[in-house]
């Protein structure tokens, strides 16, 4: 056999049931001036700090909803709100070692792609169920929204006096988040607010199931052994490559070119710069 897929000779075409990405877009966006909402233990440790920096922040849970555009058949409307989880390093005095507040923020976009038209009701046979003489519920061919998103970047944190800000707070998260908070209490009041702006990846898609004739070459045997070596854990350790790059980070290849920040005209780019 040819380990070159293209040289394999097709064996028969096969119709599989998959899903198609019918519209797609990516986005990048800027999220200035988010508040962070924080609770009791953690706004007391806001409000008394004398410096705070924003440590990390991960993106905890994100809502999706897919709703059809009016009089424009065919399209979505995707609405998505991302929820945020921030970790503060807080001093309550300089030289000391800090606490950790955590916090809680929220953003909302929407945008529209297209996903196809399809009214068609899915029933499928599950045994489980059979047993039980509860058939399954049908499901509609309705396109569903994908998003892929990366941690977002801490551009800017900024600490303000609570009563100058404008910026409402955001008390309604799901509930998945507050169970996993340990003082899930509400703060009555607060004598600071956190502002922070983010940095935003994300990738949305509109998929919907399909059925597609594509062709198949054959069976995806796998060729490589399973190893279930149970000798000595010193042993395996042994067999293990010294990890040199997580000690010595390698430089930048010669072939890339070096960052240029030159504000001037560009005649200036030409001249030698003179130690």
């Amino acid at each position: 056999m040819a380990d070159n897929p293209s040289e394999r000779q097709i064996n028969e075409a096969v119709c599989i049931d998959t899903k198609r990405i019918y519209d797609s877009c990516v986005s990048k966006d800027c999220l200035e001036d988010l508040r962070v909402t924080f609770f009791c233990r953690s706004q007391r440790l806001i409000d008394d700090a004398v410096t705070i920096k924003c440590r990390e922040c991960e993106i905890t849970s994100v809502s999706i909803d897919v709703e059809e555009v009016p009089f424009n058949r065919g399209y979505y409307s995707v609405d998505i709100t991302f929820y945020f989880r921030l970790c503060f390093d807080t001093y309550s005095a300089p030289c000391t070692t800090p606490e950790v507040a955590v916090g809680f923020t929220q953003f909302t976009k929407k945008c529209i792609l297209y996903g196809s038209d399809g009214n068609v009701k899915i029933f499928t046979s599950n045994p489980v169920c059979e047993d039980h003489d509860c058939p399954e519920a049908p499901r509609y061919s309705n396109p569903t929204a994908k998003v892929q998103a990366v941690d977002p970047v801490i551009l800017s944190t900024d600490v303000v006096d609570a009563c100058d800000c404008s910026i409402p707070i955001c008390s309604s998260f799901p509930q998945s988040i507050l169970n996993n908070v340990s003082d899930s209490i509400p703060s009555a009041g607060s004598a600071r607010a956190v502002l922070v702006t983010l940095g935003l990846f994300s990738i949305v898609q509109m998929e919907r199931d399909v059925q597609m004739l594509i062709p198949a070459y054959d069976y995806c045997i796998p060729e490589r052994e399973c190893c279930c070596s149970t000798q000595n854990p010193c042993d395996t350790f042994q067999s293990i490559d010294f990890p040199v790059d997580e000690f010595f980070p390698p430089e930048r290849e010669s072939a890339l070119p070096s960052c240029s920040c030159n504000n001037g005209s560009d005649d200036d780019d030409n001249e030698p710069i003179n130690a």
